[in-house]
């Protein structure tokens, strides 16, 4: 089926790369002419373990054959198991199982609107940042600072204050201003805003003044967590934990599955009547989740994470930072983002001429977040194809 095939019968939402892939094999995809891509985007950050990683396969095949779907109205002993293992790994205490990482980030405003409920305050705020991206549902995008998502979908959720991200002194300033603020609401590393990591300490800060205002710190890692950047999950890096935890992509590792986690004063809010999902923690997604999990436990994949990734952004320093079109490299662990001085989403054209599949996001970022088993000589190829895949398209722009 071509593109103009899939026009006609699918909503025009997607505008998809000419490729068709038929099946993958650890950081690599194969297209459904046998062309082979290197994969540096993981389906948006999403196959952490790569392509028919067998742990998924296996745990999939074991959990088909028992039973996929129950419902919520029975209990579902993967989804106890998969929390007890969550919660081993993030110090988190709750969690809630649904299908995606906007309905995460939903389940989180929703606990943020119940708690200020809870303490007499029925106009609640919560304090968002600028460039941040939750999600595509009504109630997300209204926490969203992105305006794009946000055309045409008026009037939104009110109730949401934005301030520039990685700006405490903003924070602080609003807290003056105003009385009926319940939350602040931030991923750690911005990821469709174009891979913006704040300076050491920004985590931290929010956490002391959460604390200090009794508000509810929310974090959204449905990209950052699952051993992404270096740790289990962003906040990590901080020694902190967050009242309210927004997860998704890796932590199914193709299956679709997300979770909104709670610890201390979030706890219990949520009762029985205010939330729920039809699908959310089927048994076959849950288990194989618990596969994901253990198999990054037991490969320490996180600290691979950690060194790779460190090992990738200072190969790409060197050698892309002679191209003048490159701005800045950053990121953390296996997230990093090759910022252009120009709009640069023709460039994942170029990029499947030299058989790699790249993202852009932030309009001008370059985003590499490829599975985390990846090798150091799959890594030394990511950056020898982007400076050919940067050269070449500098040329004709």
């Amino acid at each position: 089926m071509t593109n103009s095939d899939a026009r006609k019968v699918l909503m025009p939402i997607y505008n998809p790369l000419p490729i068709a892939p038929d099946h993958g094999e650890g950081c690599w995809v194969f297209d459904d002419k046998g062309n082979k891509f290197l994969d540096t985007f993981s389906g948006i950050a999403v196959s952490i373990l790569g392509h028919n990683h067998p742990a998924i396969v296996n745990a999939i095949t074991e959990q088909a054959k028992k039973i996929i779907h129950t419902s919520n109205v029975v209990e579902v002993p993967q989804q106890i198991s998969l929390a007890n293992f969550l919660n081993k790994i993030s110090g988190m205490d709750q969690t809630f199982f649904c299908n995606s990482g906007a309905e995460a980030n939903e389940a989180a405003i929703k606990i943020a609107k119940l708690y200020a409920t809870k303490h007499d305050n029925h106009n609640p705020k919560i304090i968002v940042a600028n460039k941040a991206f939750h999600g595509r549902t009504l109630g997300v995008i209204s926490a969203s600072g992105n305006e794009k998502v946000k055309a045409g979908f008026e009037p939104l959720l009110p109730g949401f204050l934005q301030v520039p991200f990685n700006n405490i002194d903003a924070i602080n300033e609003l807290a003056k201003a105003h009385q009926d603020i319940v939350a602040i609401y931030v991923e750690p590393i911005q990821g469709e805003g174009g891979i913006n990591v704040p300076d050491n300490g920004y985590l931290k800060s929010i956490r002391e003044i959460c604390d200090k205002n009794n508000w509810l710190m929310i974090l959204d890692e449905v990209q950052t967590g699952i051993a992404r950047t270096g740790e289990w999950f962003a906040y990590q890096h901080e020694g902190i934990v967050p009242d309210v935890l927004a997860l998704a992509k890796s932590l199914g590792g193709g299956m679709p599955i997300g979770a909104c986690m709670t610890s201390g004063k979030a706890n219990n809010v949520m009762q029985v009547g205010n939330h729920g999902s039809t699908y959310g923690g089927n048994p076959l997604c849950c288990h194989v989740s618990e596969a994901v999990l253990k198999t990054i436990e037991k490969n320490n994949f996180c600290d691979h994470a950690k060194k790779l990734g460190e090992y990738l952004k200072n190969s790409l320093k060197e050698t892309l930072t002679k191209h003048k079109s490159v701005v800045d490299i950053r990121g953390k662990g296996l997230m990093i983002g090759v910022e252009l001085d120009h709009p640069c989403r023709e460039i994942m054209y170029t990029a499947l001429k030299h058989n790699v599949l790249l993202n852009v996001t932030g309009v001008n970022v370059i985003r590499l977040v490829p599975p985390i088993i990846l090798t150091q000589d799959e890594a030394d190829l990511i950056v020898s194809k982007l400076d050919e895949i940067i050269a070449e398209y500098s040329k004709n722009i």
